[in-house]
């Protein structure tokens, strides 16, 4: 029965992934580019895409709750977007939680800002991306995953037994299967996102020679030394708190320190 039940339950999170995966076929991405500084968004029923100035970008972060007889629910999303004529483009989705959400826009601005090219130049708290890793997770995060555990029972900061439930956890949750579905999906993604691009967007997206990368407008960088001086200053504010503060002392700039 409970094998009967399981496998049923798999079949159904199998078809349900299918299905939100077969979605993205349909979908031209938002691409970023840092070396001209520009974001691309391809609108709902557009033909053409529209490709915007990287400091004219707005971000936000939405939170939102509601009582229901089980209690008070909480939701978290993150969008960006910007101001088209009377029309605001954008693109909304739902986060885990509220720092999450600004994690996902802080991953976005240390890509296109600091040339920010793998998760672990940003956090990877378990170690689990080694120097040669490609900037996904996939297999190689299970495998460092695994190498560090017995490290640290050699190092005697994890005792045998963690490391016993350590392996009982991933045979419960089919071993390597989720990592190479990972992967998978990772390569087909990026099959189907050249396949679905238009043409002027495939040339926006080649490289530039470096003489001709957009350079950082003089209020951006005037408006990050403040924040930076801010920090320093004050190193246990929350940094939304002063990038708030530099906003309001910029109140003529859109630009995002």
């Amino acid at each position: 029965m409970a094998l009967t039940t399981g496998a049923i339950t798999l079949f159904i999170g199998l078809c349900v992934w299918l299905h939100n995966h077969n979605r993205r076929a349909e979908i031209i991405p938002t691409r970023f580019n840092r070396q001209r500084r520009e974001v691309c968004f391809m609108p709902e029923d557009a033909t053409e895409p529209l490709f915007v100035p990287w400091e004219s970008l707005s971000a936000w972060v939405i939170e939102a709750q509601g009582v229901t007889q089980h209690g008070i629910q909480r939701q978290y999303g993150m969008g960006i977007g910007f101001q088209h004529g009377e029309i605001l483009t954008s693109v909304e989705f739902r986060c885990a939680g509220l720092p999450l959400a600004i994690s996902y826009w802080e991953a976005i601005r240390g890509y296109m800002e600091y040339q920010v090219n793998d998760l672990k130049s940003i956090q990877d708290p378990l170690d689990l991306q080694g120097p040669d890793d490609p900037p996904h997770e996939g297999l190689h995060t299970f495998h460092n995953a695994r190498a560090r555990m017995h490290q640290q029972i050699r190092d005697g900061s994890r005792n045998r037994i963690s490391g016993f439930f350590w392996y009982l956890y991933h045979v419960m949750t089919l071993w390597t299967i989720p990592n190479h579905l990972t992967e998978w999906e990772i390569r087909r993604i990026k099959a189907m996102g050249q396949q679905t691009l238009p043409e002027v967007m495939q040339q926006w997206s080649e490289p530039l020679p470096k003489a001709q990368w957009a350079k950082p407008s003089e209020d951006l960088l005037r408006m990050s030394e403040q924040v930076r001086r801010l920090h320093k200053r004050q190193p246990g504010r929350a940094i939304t708190a002063i990038f708030a503060e530099v906003q309001r002392l910029n109140p003529g700039n859109k630009q995002r320190a």
